[in-house]
C-alpha cells in the first residue's frame, strides 16, 4: 500500500509504565483506509489521533455494522517489535465481516496495516514487565442512510494502547459469576464474530456480576442454559481429572487466538484436551469432589486469567484453593515468554516487524 502520514504537531506526553492499566492512554497516531463500493480500498493513511468526523446518519450509529479486532506489539530482549500471530485476526476479521455483510479487508493489507502503525508509534510500545501495545484495528459503516440493508461505504481504523494487566488482579484468581438470566449468543448468530452488538448484551450480565461482587460472568449456551461456553472477554477451560475441556467453536463461541495457542501447548506437552460440551451441573460437581482442579480464561487481553471461584445460583465451588493453579502458571510463562521473545518460538508463531 501507498500510506500518506501527517505526522501530529501536538505529541503526547508518554504515561507511567507502572501505572498503565488497560485502555486508559492512546498514541499519537491511527491509521484509515477508505472503503467505497465500486472503488474498494483506497486512501491508506496515518493522520494524528483525533475524533472521527461523522455524518448523524452513519448507519454504524442505526444498524451497528461493525467490526473489530484485538492483538498486541511486543519488544523483545533485543530490541525488536514483535506480533503473534496477526495472521489469526486478519482470518478472522474477514469472518466477522462476511457475517455482517462487510467487505473483507484482504488478510496481507490487514497484516501490512498493523505493521505500519506499530512501526511508526514504536516509541509508545512500553518495556516494563507484563506490558505491551495493544491494537485495535476496526471497520464500520460510515455511508449516511436510514435503511436496513448494507452500507456501500466504510472505514477502517487502526488505534494503539500501551496497556498493563487487563484485570486489576493481574495473573491472580478471579471470582465468576454464571450468569443463568441473559443470553449472549446462539447458533446461527453473531457469536463467533468479533461485533460490538456481542459486547452490548453483555453489559446487563456484567453489571450484575460486578454488583455481586464476581469479575467476570460465564456464559451458559442459548438454547438449553445448560452448557459452559465463554466468558465475556475470554474463552475459558476447565481440568477435570485428567482432561482439559473447553467449548467446541460451533458457531456461538469466538475462535480465539489465545485459546487456539493454548490448545496448541496443552497437546504437545501431552494433556488430554477435549473440545465438547460440558453441563454446568457437571462442572459444579466436579468443583465439589475435588475433581475440578483448575479454570481459567483465556484472551489477547488478559493472555491467561486463572479462576478462583465460580457461582451458580448462589452455589460457590472455590478451585484451588483460590490460587494460581501450576498448569495455569505454566501456560502463562510459556506463552508470555514466546510472546515477549524470552523463549524459543519452536510454532513461528511470532513476527519481527522490519
Amino acid at each position: 500500500m501507498d500510506i500518506k502520514i501527517t505526522r501530529s504537531t501536538h505529541l503526547k506526553e508518554k504515561p507511567d509504565q507502572n501505572h498503565l492499566g488497560f485502555g486508559n492512554y492512546f498514541t499519537d497516531h491511527m491509521l484509515t483506509i477508505d472503503y467505497d463500493e465500486g472503488q474498494g480500498w483506497h486512501d491508506a493513511r496515518i493522520t494524528p489521533y483525533e475524533p472521527i468526523a461523522m455524518d448523524p446518519a452513519a448507519m454504524v450509529l442505526h444498524y451497528a455494522q461493525e467490526t473489530f479486532e484485538g492483538l498486541k506489539a511486543y519488544r523483545n530482549p533485543n530490541g525488536d517489535v514483535m506480533l503473534f500471530r496477526p495472521e489469526m485476526n486478519a482470518r478472522r476479521m474477514i469472518n466477522s465481516n462476511a457475517r455482517l455483510c462487510m467487505p473483507a479487508l484482504p488478510e496481507e493489507m490487514f497484516i501490512e496495516a498493523v505493521e505500519a502503525i506499530v512501526k511508526y508509534e514504536q516509541d509508545w510500545i512500553p518495556t516494563a514487565p507484563d506490558t505491551s501495545l495493544y491494537i485495535r484495528p476496526f471497520m464500520y459503516a460510515a455511508q449516511p442512510s436510514v435503511g436496513v440493508h448494507p452500507a456501500n461505504s466504510y472505514k477502517f481504523i487502526i488505534i494503539l494502547s500501551p496497556v498493563g494487566a487487563y484485570y486489576p488482579e493481574g495473573v491472580n484468581p478471579i471470582k465468576i459469576w454464571v450468569e443463568d438470566e441473559y443470553v449472549r449468543a446462539v447458533k446461527g448468530g453473531t457469536g463467533f464474530t468479533k461485533c460490538g452488538g456481542n459486547y452490548a448484551a453483555s453489559v446487563a450480565a456484567q453489571v450484575k456480576a460486578e454488583q455481586k461482587g464476581y469479575t467476570q460472568v460465564l456464559w451458559l449456551d442459548g438454547v438449553h442454559r445448560k452448557y459452559v461456553e465463554e466468558v465475556g472477554t475470554m474463552n475459558i477451560m476447565f481440568y477435570i481429572g485428567d482432561e482439559i475441556i473447553t467449548a467446541p467453536i460451533d458457531g456461538s463461541v469466538l475462535p480465539g487466538v489465545t485459546r487456539d495457542s493454548m490448545l496448541r501447548l496443552l497437546k504437545d506437552w501431552g494433556y488430554k484436551v477435549s473440545e465438547r460440551e460440558l453441563s454446568i451441573d457437571d462442572l459444579m460437581e466436579a468443583g465439589h469432589n475435588g475433581t475440578l482442579k483448575e479454570v481459567f480464561g483465556t484472551g489477547t487481553a488478559a493472555v491467561i486469567s486463572p479462576v478462583g471461584e465460580l457461582n451458580y445460583k448462589g452455589d460457590i465451588v472455590t478451585i484451588n484453593d483460590f490460587k494460581t493453579g501450576p498448569l495455569t502458571q505454566r501456560l502463562y510463562d510459556t506463552l508470555t515468554g514466546i510472546q515477549w521473545g524470552k523463549i524459543e518460538d519452536p510454532y513461528q508463531w511470532t513476527r519481527i516487524i522490519k
